[in-house]
């Protein structure tokens, strides 16, 4: 009996993937970066055919580093960045454009044009998502009226769009599945959370021919093999989910009012709201959380509330390579904790708009306070700091739309593992931040999702039981200092917000 999982987790930066073994365990990694395409200020790319090779690449390369052979693994899981667009001919296989990321901002005007003719309250209720353009259907219609030939194409079923979980189990099995799973459908913007379809008025809406579209499927099932010669024996495809949502089942917030935040290049916090689809009044978005079969075979989708925020770790990045005070991101911590506070700098990181609770596309990077004896560490501090400031306005927004305010917080990603940024978030949420053992909670959550499709694990109760605590962050801040700190990131956000001027609307398709 094949005795492993692989994990494919295609990031906004790089892609990676990891071995699990039955106990949750990592066997063994492989990770590798690759490029960022900014054409115009506010626009964001991806080579597809890099993310690809790339992904590829490193899932043989974990195999071999476990000692293995593709017969020994018992299914795939991926788990990807979500929004992100790939436009590719079905025949071919080729992309007929760059990848347009999540982070991309140029259809911001578009979202103001239908926002105008009133139909932010149809998307909202149908798709749980606020109108923006961090979203896919708007970056789709941007691809269909910009790349030429591409509408007429679409419409005649010569193209395939697809998040990159799509584009992935494309390229897997040579072609022969055109799939997408529930939570990254529900990211689109053109899938009907309430109905678990894509919605033709919203399709009429974007102009989105519904030819292009995958179809939707669980999160948790065999989707079919990979292609033969791919990795020297075929393997089967078992699960899919969004990052967010990966993260959260392999953090075990399986039960109502659980919550985790992940700390990668952005920050998103989700709470489990079982099978209600609480819509939000503070401007979090109502998304599927995952979707499994039930008794029947059909899909038992829950649901979550969301908060996301653009730029998290990517500020650490921005120290390291706009500013050049660091040489790796691993020297943040030391350089921050170099001094005892910030002395009132504070840096807003809008560097591409903010997201929750404020989706203002026209916000821009803001530092302010600064002095003559400010200093990188300063800065550096005030960086990790704006991580925690804006995840605790989420918690805030969280708690007032669930009704429950939350009793811990469970932390992953890559800066859960900076123990300033970890006990700074515990004192400006005033709730415990407990970090797990294995931090690396999206590509289990994946692994997850793929070894119950295969009767590797038996059911979400052996998955709970696998989770284990690293460590728990205890608040130690006094509740007044925490109000007159938040009151002061507040100030520093309004002086952010609405720089850039609104382009040119556009006029909405016909």
């Amino acid at each position: 009996m094949a005795q492993y999982i692989l994990a494919l987790d295609q990031g906004t930066t790089s892609s990676r993937a990891i071995v699990f073994d039955q106990e949750g365990n990592i066997r063994a990694s492989a990770q590798k970066e690759f490029r960022q395409i900014f054409p115009r200020p506010g626009w964001v790319e991806h080579d597809a055919l890099e993310i690809w090779s790339t992904q590829s690449g490193v899932a043989q390369e974990a195999i071999t580093r476990a000692g293995l052979r593709a017969g020994d693994i018992a299914a795939i899981g991926i788990t990807n960045q979500r929004e992100t667009v790939v436009l590719w001919d079905r025949r071919t296989g080729e992309p007929v454009h760059h990848a347009v990321v999540w982070q991309d901002r140029r259809t911001a005007a578009f979202c103001d044009t239908l926002k105008a003719q009133g139909h932010e309250p149809t998307f909202q209720q149908k798709t749980g998502l606020i109108l923006d353009a961090y979203f896919s259907g708007t970056k789709v219609r941007w691809l269909l009226d910009n790349v030429e030939g591409a509408r007429e194409r679409a419409e005649r079923g010569e193209l395939a769009f697809g998040t990159v979980d799509s584009w992935l189990v494309y390229k897997l099995t040579g072609g022969e599945l055109h799939i997408t799973d529930a939570t990254n459908a529900s990211r689109t913007l053109l899938y009907n959370i309430h109905t678990g379809d894509w919605d033709d008025e919203l399709l009429g809406l974007l102009g989105v021919p519904r030819a292009l579209l995958p179809e939707v499927r669980s999160s948790s099932e065999v989707y079919g093999p990979t292609a033969e010669g791919l990795f020297g024996s075929r393997i089967p495809i078992a699960g899919i989910a969004g990052d967010q949502q990966a993260a959260a089942f392999g953090q075990a917030c399986l039960e109502r009012g659980m919550a985790k935040n992940t700390y990668g290049t952005g920050c998103f916090m989700l709470m489990n709201t079982a099978d209600e689809a609480v819509p939000s009044h503070n401007k979090l978005l109502t998304t599927v959380a995952w979707q499994l079969p039930d008794a029947g075979g059909q899909g038992q989708r829950t649901y979550a509330l969301e908060g996301s925020i653009f730029v998290a770790g990517a500020v650490v990045q921005w120290l390291r390579d706009g500013l050049g005070i660091i040489r790796s991101s691993g020297e943040v911590e030391a350089l921050a904790t170099s001094v005892p506070s910030s002395e009132g700098v504070f840096l807003v990181p809008a560097f591409v708009g903010l997201g929750a609770p404020y989706w203002d596309s026209y916000a821009r990077g803001t530092l302010v306070g600064l002095t003559r004896g400010t200093k990188a560490a300063h800065i550096a501090r005030a960086a990790l700091e704006a991580i925690a400031y804006q995840s605790a306005e989420l918690l805030t927004a969280m708690g007032q739309d669930s009704g429950a305010p939350l009793k811990e917080l469970r932390v992953d990603g890559g800066a859960s593992l900076n123990n300033l940024l970890m006990q700074f978030q515990a004192d400006i949420l005033g709730v415990p931040v407990v970090r797990p053992k294995v931090t690396e909670t999206t590509a289990l959550g994946a692994a997850y999702l793929a070894g119950l499709a295969v009767d590797y694990w038996q059911g979400t109760e052996e998955i709970t039981r696998q989770w284990q605590m690293d460590r728990t962050f205890e608040p130690q801040m006094d509740p007044g200092e925490r109000e007159h700190r938040m009151n002061r990131w507040r100030r520093a956000v309004e002086r952010s917000r609405a720089w850039e001027e609104a382009e040119q609307v556009e006029a909405a398709p016909a």
